[in-house]
């Protein structure tokens, strides 16, 4: 396929680790068997993954792989067929995001698009954001709305107003934060869980805020 290009290999996690921090990479297929860490532990212990499209011998990680955000899970051997719907999903998934989110503008709001309707959102009344495989749900004060996106392109998209990621399924707004606990925190009288691979990382910027 003309429009992409393979940037880089490596059969070596922490290698590759090395590799996505200082390169820009938007897709990465990952297998579950290497060296030292496994691919799931792999994917745990990136900040701000690229998309991801598992390639294994072993059908026991799916469901654990599809709560991480994964593009899709190709059990070998791999057909090409398959690894051609694979890619045409990546695709898909990412013509989509653009037009559901329109790009934060000077006035600090964004344009939402949900069920045939386009949502303007001001970032500041925005309590916390919710994901769900595919899509997010954005929880302001007085409305909700969801679309097709996903969390981590979002997440790196309000990270200068001050949006924090606490769990991988929640993105919170750090202003709005009412108590909070070394296990989660209040927002709003919900209550939102902090993730284990978030907690060391949540605590500080909370320190600090």
């Amino acid at each position: 396929m003309e429009i992409f290009e393979v940037t880089a290999t490596s059969s070596n996690a922490l290698k590759a680790l090395e590799i996505i921090r200082n390169q820009a990479i938007d897709l990465m297929f990952l297998d579950i068997k290497m060296p030292q860490l496994n691919g799931i532990d792999f994917l745990k212990t990136l900040r701000h993954p690229p998309a991801v499209i598992i390639t294994t011998a072993f059908r026991e990680y799916a469901v654990e792989g599809y709560d991480l955000d994964v593009v899709d899970y190709l059990l070998k051997p791999i057909t090409f067929e398959r690894f051609f719907k694979a890619i045409d999903r990546y695709l898909r998934n990412r013509e989509i995001q653009p037009q559901n989110i329109l790009p934060t503008s000077k006035d600090q709001a964004i344009t939402i698009r949900s069920g045939g309707k386009f949502h303007r959102l001001e970032i500041t009344d925005i309590l916390y954001i919710e994901s769900n495989k595919d899509y997010i749900t954005i929880h302001c004060s007085q409305r909700k709305v969801t679309t097709k996106y996903r969390i981590t392109v979002i997440e790196q998209e309000l990270r200068q107003f001050n949006f924090l990621r606490i769990h991988r399924s929640f993105l919170i707004n750090i202003n709005k934060i009412t108590a909070f606990t070394v296990n989660d925190v209040e927002i709003n009288k919900q209550v939102i869980p902090i993730g284990t691979n978030y907690k060391e990382l949540v605590q500080q910027a909370l320190k600090h805020h």
